[in-house]
């Protein structure tokens, strides 16, 4: 896997910031900063930024990586994206989606290859727009829902103020992975993080 195009989901708008469903998109807006990058809108209907990410062995930059979101719903957000990955003519085995995971306790990150979407609206929208789903993955998981409360309500609620601290790391190691997979390859990567778990 050659990493070309990184992809965030989540939400737009002020209400949905701070909700678990957009821990995707919080973790772009992490690499964006942490690479003084500048995010702008894209005629696909995504924002997106350009940088090189990581530092290759002997010092050089690393490769030049698109990061995105969606100006969209997650549950339509495949049409934009599909068509950011048309005009910068790169093939699904070139992009990582970070995404939320219900079925992974909370904070833990998996690195996966194609598969299938495990009823998340977003991954189901990209993978039915691209016409593929052997994208990677970067979970994140954000555990189940306590009691009887709807999972659709649970993803769509706002992490705690108490808990984002967590969080903000949280996505600092994913964003940390996001460059391992990028300056090292993809496999290696996630022999690393799935031996560090």
């Amino acid at each position: 896997m050659t990493l070309k195009l990184v992809i965030g989901l989540g939400n737009p708008g002020t209400q949905y910031v701070d909700t678990r469903h957009n821990v995707g998109a919080a973790t772009i807006a992490v690499l964006v900063k942490r690479l003084g990058a500048t995010m702008r809108s894209h005629t696909s209907r995504c924002h997106v930024a350009e940088a090189r990410i990581g530092i290759l062995p002997g010092g050089a930059p690393g490769p030049k990586i698109t990061l995105a979101v969606a100006d969209s719903y997650m549950n339509v957000s495949g049409g934009p994206l599909s068509r950011l990955a048309q005009y910068l003519r790169i093939s699904p085995d070139e992009i990582l989606v970070i995404h939320d995971d219900l079925d992974l306790p909370a904070h833990q990150l998996r690195l996966k290859q194609g598969g299938g979407e495990g009823g998340h609206n977003g991954l189901r929208s990209l993978s039915q727009h691209l016409g593929d789903r052997n994208y990677g993955r970067l979970r994140i998981g954000i555990g189940r829902p306590p009691g009887r409360q709807n999972p659709a309500d649970f993803v769509l609620e706002k992490i705690s103020s108490a808990a984002r601290e967590e969080w903000n790391v949280t996505y600092e190691l994913a964003a940390d992975t996001v460059e391992d997979v990028a300056v090292r390859g993809f496999a290696a990567a996630q022999q690393d993080l799935h031996s560090r778990s």
